[in-house]
């Protein structure tokens, strides 16, 4: 008699749109519950592939705007040029050809009028090769892949130990009473280039180009490029392997606060399960 009473109550039940109307708006509350709650979630944690946006992060979408487009580069700027270029190099190159293609006036019979036409072309010539080559190097024209490269390089130079080796203390030791009775490790070898390998670096260097795909993949039509969006959700778990390994290692150390702060990681990009 239960089981023929509760089938008959489940049969009723399907039938009355009073009771269907009670179901479906339980089920719509619950659903809008789960919405808000995965939202504050999701910012508790942070954005698992962007995380928060910082001066050194945003700066990765406009490398090119450091030199301007038609002016003259000094040595003493901080621009960022393509093909591996400085602003020194740059400048001592078109001196040293201004020189080379001056004109040179014949000592025997000298002519002011063509002399001065001629250095007035000379000028014009080497201003308009000068705008030319300034064009070429800006990384305002330069593909996304150049950028990306000018970015790597700019991550190595910015976190890799060549550099932070003189401006951030070394990691303190873990037990120090047990570190002083054992003899002093040797000394390592000394590094032949600048730092590549170590977390940090490669850290750096997963966040430019994690962050180049994700805002390849938002444009128009990015949305079904599979492929794409696989090799994303590889690059963020790779940097979520490399995350949980410094932050064991250096154990909030000023390595791990420097790489955190400028670029902008949060909670999401290394603690749990990073679904994409």
């Amino acid at each position: 008699m239960v089981a023929n009473a509760s089938t008959a109550a489940e049969r009723r039940k399907h039938f009355d749109p009073y009771m269907l109307a009670q179901a479906k708006q339980r089920k719509m509350a619950n659903e809008a519950r789960k919405k808000v709650l995965g939202l504050e979630r999701r910012e508790a944690i942070g954005d698992p592939v962007r995380g928060i946006p910082t001066p050194f992060l945003e700066s990765f979408d406009n490398v090119g705007g450091s030199a301007s487009l038609g002016k003259p580069i000094n040595s003493s700027s901080d621009a960022v040029l393509n093909h591996f270029l400085k602003p020194a190099e740059l400048e001592r190159a078109i001196r040293q050809s201004h020189l080379l293609a001056e004109p040179v006036s014949n000592p025997i019979a000298r002519d002011p009028v063509k002399e001065a036409e001629a250095l007035k072309k000379h000028k014009e010539q080497h201003e308009r090769a000068q705008e030319a080559v300034t064009r070429i190097v800006n990384l305002a024209n330069a593909s996304q892949k150049e950028k990306t490269r000018a970015n790597v390089r700019r991550c190595i130079d910015t976190f890799g130990r060549h550099s932070t080796d003189q401006a951030l203390r070394p990691r303190a030791p873990q037990n120090p009473e047990l570190s002083e009775g054992k003899p002093a490790l040797p000394e390592k070898t000394p590094r032949a280039g600048p730092d590549t390998g170590s977390s940090e670096v490669q850290i750096s260097i997963l966040t430019v180009k994690i962050r180049a795909l994700a805002n390849q993949i938002e444009e128009d039509g990015g949305g079904k490029d599979k492929i794409n969006k696989r090799n994303l959700r590889v690059m963020v778990h790779k940097r979520q392997k490399l995350l949980r390994y410094l932050r064991a290692k250096e154990r909030g150390g000023d390595r791990w606060r420097n790489l955190v702060e400028k670029l902008g990681l949060t909670e999401g990009t290394w603690t749990g399960e990073i679904s994409l």
